[in-house]
């Protein structure tokens, strides 16, 4: 029962000191994606250009363009010419990209 209630102990001050996520404004958003490398939570990386373009390896590479538009994070990927948005999150190094029926993708910072 100790053993049950140290864990329980544990893992309750593991969530009280993790970040809470907060909301991106345009300018954020910029800031928070320009020449940074994200790294998801299945390994696939994306490292997201100053020049608004975006490179996907999820061990196939896919070339696309990102752009911060009215507090939103958007993409672009050929051959396709629309464009989808989500919200932006972020807490300490970990961003999440929030759809419009609420599904989340979340990556680390790694360069």
């Amino acid at each position: 029962m100790r053993r049950i209630a140290l864990i329980v102990l544990v893992a309750l001050a593991e969530i009280s000191w993790a970040e809470p996520f907060t909301a991106l404004g345009e300018d954020e958003i910029e800031a928070a994606l320009n020449d940074v490398t994200l790294t998801y939570e299945g390994g696939e990386v994306q490292t997201f250009y100053a020049s608004g373009r975006t490179l996907y390896d999820n061990g196939r590479p896919s070339w696309g363009y990102w752009a911060a538009r009215g507090d939103r994070y958007c993409s672009q990927w050929p051959p396709a010419d629309g464009w989808a948005c989500y919200r932006m999150d972020r807490a300490g190094d970990t961003l999440r990209f929030i759809g419009e029926r609420g599904d989340i993708s979340a990556g680390k910072i790694t360069r």
